[in-house]
């Protein structure tokens, strides 16, 4: 995905780009009819009869240009509906800006300019506001398991890693699972640790389409995949997971667990040093956003420093 950077008074802002390589493409893009269509279906996705109706032309000059821009890749069907015995498709925009690069130049290389980044970690981060609540398991014994979390020190790496993308943050920004309240949970949350060390974590557990299972014949924690059906039992392995949160609608949970401390430090590693490869989704099916990853103590140093991801 590519992206325009605009910058204003107040900062900068990025946005999805679709970008054009064929530039016969601007002929579809000269039609007046086809703009409106855009236009109309960047407010709202819809059918093409209801565009219709909207812009009061003909049924069969939208269905005509909606087929094009379809072709053309600006617009595609993000949902079906039953309609008058028929399945009508509902398009959508693929992106608020058209661009065109003419020819190779020297580009601009700014740091700062990360809106892939950016556009992912909404609603976490909103326009430079860390808008979460990190919840880390209490190093006290407490909980089902009387656990003591000792993966709390992985937020750490979290906190500079959020630090790059805010310009300011409500205090308290992050709480021990023990202190959290009703009412804590009703914002996007980042909980760090297993369900084992962190109340939180094992609230969420059944919600998740990689969770974790206690045996209690083993007497072991193990990390069971929905996706692939595979069972992770090593210390080292991690999950990284995006879920809408089951204690507010509108609300977001990242989570960031494993066994222990090793399996948590590879799921932050794999988040802050590979995100890109988070947004790809699970192996197994892209909707999904739960990824599973090994750590790795690449100079043998005896502590977790990459990971390789398993799914």
């Amino acid at each position: 995905m590519s992206f325009y950077v605009e910058r204003t008074e107040e900062g900068q802002n990025a946005y999805k780009t679709f970008l054009i390589e064929d530039p016969k493409m601007i002929t579809i893009l000269g039609n007046e009819i086809a703009l409106k269509i855009l236009k109309e279906l960047g407010k709202k996705p819809a059918c093409p009869m209801d565009v219709a109706r909207s812009l009061d032309v003909r049924e069969q000059t939208v269905y005509y240009n909606i087929k094009k821009l379809e072709a053309a890749g600006l617009v595609r069907v993000v949902a079906t509906e039953q309609r008058s015995g028929a399945i009508a498709k509902i398009y959508e925009p693929v992106a608020s800006v058209i661009s065109m690069k003419l020819f190779p130049s020297e580009p601009i290389k700014d740091f700062k300019a990360r809106p892939a980044e950016i556009d992912f970690l909404r609603p976490f981060i909103r326009e430079g506001f860390f808008d979460s609540l990190i919840i880390l398991g209490s190093p006290d014994p407490h909980g089902k398991y009387r656990s003591r979390a000792s993966d709390g020190f992985c937020a750490i790496n979290l906190a500079m890693f959020f630090g790059q993308f805010t310009r300011d943050y409500r205090i308290p920004f992050y709480k021990l699972d023990t202190q959290v309240r009703e009412v804590d949970l009703e914002k996007n949350l980042v909980v760090v640790g297993g369900p084992k060390a962190n109340i939180i974590s094992a609230k969420i557990n059944e919600h998740l389409p990689i969770f974790f299972d206690y045996s209690e014949e083993l007497r072991e924690w193990s990390i069971v995949s929905s996706l692939s059906r595979k069972i992770y039992r090593e210390k080292q392995v991690g999950l990284i997971a995006r879920i809408d949160s089951p204690f507010k609608d509108d609300k977001e949970i990242l989570l960031f667990a494993g066994m222990g401390f090793r399996g948590t430090r590879a799921a932050v590693l794999g988040f802050i040093r590979h995100l890109d490869q988070v947004q790809s989704g699970n192996f197994f099916n892209s909707k999904v956003i739960a990824k599973v990853v090994r750590g790795v103590d690449i100079d043998a140093d005896g502590i977790i420093d990459d990971v390789e991801f398993l799914e």
